[in-house]
Formats: structure tokens, C-alpha cells, sequence
């Protein structure tokens, strides 16, 4: 029984620490400009999958799996940010 709690505690703190984890914003407007939005969707699948490699435990990812997720949520930032109003240099 104390195997079994001791294998269990990890999953149980990847599965909490994933459920209270932010999840890349879908916050572009997709008629400006709907490429970047689409992008934006991309990372959001993204994060995703890495989610569910995680849960699957498919490989040892040694917290880039974490940090691919951090890098994921800042992208979809830049991509909001870059989607703003549009000041013309003229």
C-alpha cells in the first residue's frame, strides 16, 4: 500500500499543477488579422498536446515540457499584443 501511494503522489501533482496551469489565450480577433489568430490557435494545440504527452507520460521530458508551455503561453501574448491597433509611420 505505501508503494502505491508513493507511485501515486507524483502523478497526482502533475495532474493538479496541469489542471491549474495557464492555457494560452485565444484573444486575437479573427478578421484582424486572421492569420495571426490562426497562429494563435496553433499554440493553444500546441499546448495541448504537450499537456497530453505529459498525462501520458510518454518520455522523460525533465521540465522542457514546462517551459515549452511557458514559451507557448508568451507567444500567444506577443501574438494579442501584435494583433493591436496599427500606427502607420508616415
Amino acid at each position: 500500500m505505501k508503494t502505491l501511494i508513493k507511485l501515486a503522489a507524483p502523478v497526482v501533482l502533475v495532474l493538479a499543477g496541469a489542471a491549474y496551469a495557464d492555457r494560452p489565450a485565444r484573444n486575437v480577433n479573427g478578421f484582424r488579422p486572421p492569420n495571426l489568430a490562426a497562429a494563435q490557435n496553433l499554440t493553444a494545440q500546441a499546448y495541448n498536446r504537450l499537456e497530453a504527452a505529459q498525462r501520458a507520460n510518454e518520455f522523460d521530458m525533465g521540465g522542457h515540457a514546462a517551459r515549452a508551455k511557458s514559451l507557448l503561453n508568451q507567444a500567444a501574448d506577443e501574438m494579442r499584443l501584435g494583433s493591436g491597433p496599427v500606427k502607420l509611420l508616415a
